[in-house]
């Protein structure tokens, strides 16, 4: 679900940029009363999970169509809603910047879509409800599926109103709704699935963190190694091979729009800020596509070799890897950063 700049007008894409500027802003002053030494990592770990894990596009059966985790609700689950709204804000920045996966002008509704809702909405008004102060396997189960399914129907909503509003795309408000929303159940109900799986992996291994991130409170004096290291693991072997089995059908946005106006791709303006950030993320871009770069002689090609599945692929593993250390790197500096502040306070 992650938006093109070709959807978005300056003005829906700059005032997406400053609300998502303005919660990052917001969450950094939050984190920094209960942020401790323990949740730095796990911060880093997480983020690079999340990353690996979004590569991997998981089939819909009988739609033609594909989805991938958005892991906003793992994130809030495991470390309360403002580390996870900058964990995910990291993920998304290393994906637009270095591997061309939504555009830049688009990086703020792509943060506010996948990031507000999980975090702000779906987590506090239904997981928490849900689950409670006594987690079992089950309050788990029904709180993470229903908060994922909610949290991905309001950033598909999201994502069809910034594009109506801005008016350059000629997707009509009804048809692109009547695709984006149903698609987006289904993807959401395995994002529920997934997230149950792993929160009820830590929440075994260490129920102390399920603890702390609800109540907002600092980390007591308890051991998360044996979790960091099932996550760290988790993150190497998905995005190093387990990407190459993903689908290769078109994501639940893509195909929504192929359904509305016959393509999966709409043409970007070649003048303005859309051409500046585009030669921006041309330049930044260091594995466009999770990949290596396309030589002249493969770009110029008129026939190219049918992808065979799974598409085992050095440049593919080498994204995953990169990626997730980028973001795990990344978010640990947030983390480190906002220690030091409050440090020095």
């Amino acid at each position: 679900m992650h938006m093109a700049d070709a959807l978005l007008s300056p003005a829906v894409g700059g005032t997406m940029w400053v609300a998502t500027a303005s919660t990052i802003a917001f969450c950094a002053k939050k984190i920094q009363m209960n942020l401790d030494d323990r949740k730095i990592p796990l911060m880093g770990v997480l983020g690079a999970f999340i990353f690996a894990a979004q590569m991997i596009n998981f089939t819909i059966p009988a739609t033609g169509s594909s989805g991938h985790l958005g892991g906003g609700m793992i994130l809030a689950i495991l470390l309360g809603p403002y580390a996870a709204f900058l964990t995910i804000a990291s993920v998304l920045t290393v994906q637009a910047l270095f591997f061309a996966d939504g555009g830049l002008l688009a990086l703020g509704c792509n943060i506010f879509n996948l990031g507000v809702f999980p975090c702000f909405i779906a987590y506090p008004l239904i997981y928490k409800p849900i689950v409670g102060n006594n987690p079992t396997p089950m309050k788990i189960g029904i709180g993470a599926t229903l908060a994922g399914i909610v949290g991905l129907q309001l950033g598909a909503l999201g994502v069809v109103v910034e594009t109506v509003l801005s008016g350059i795309s000629e997707l009509p408000l009804s048809s692109f709704l009547s695709v984006m929303l149903p698609i987006h159940l289904a993807i959401g109900l395995v994002e529920g699935l997934v997230t149950t799986a792993v929160v009820t992996f830590v929440w075994k291994a260490r129920p102390e963190i399920l603890d702390i991130s609800s109540q907002a409170e600092a980390a007591g004096k308890f051991s998360i190694k044996n979790v960091l290291a099932g996550l760290g693991i988790a993150a190497v072997i998905t995005g190093g091979a387990l990407s190459w089995f993903a689908s290769s059908s078109p994501d639940g946005l893509e195909w929504s729009m192929f359904r509305v106006s016959g393509s999966e791709e709409l043409e970007t303006p070649r003048d303005g800020i859309h051409h500046v950030l585009a030669s921006l993320q041309e330049k930044t871009s260091i594995l466009p596509d999770y990949g290596f770069k396309a030589t002249e002689t493969e770009e110029t090609a008129s026939e190219k070799p049918a992808s065979s599945w799974p598409a085992v692929d050095a440049g593919t593993s080498t994204s995953g890897l990169v990626g997730g250390g980028l973001t795990l790197v990344l978010a640990a500096f947030i983390g480190m950063l906002f220690k030091r502040r409050k440090q020095e306070r």
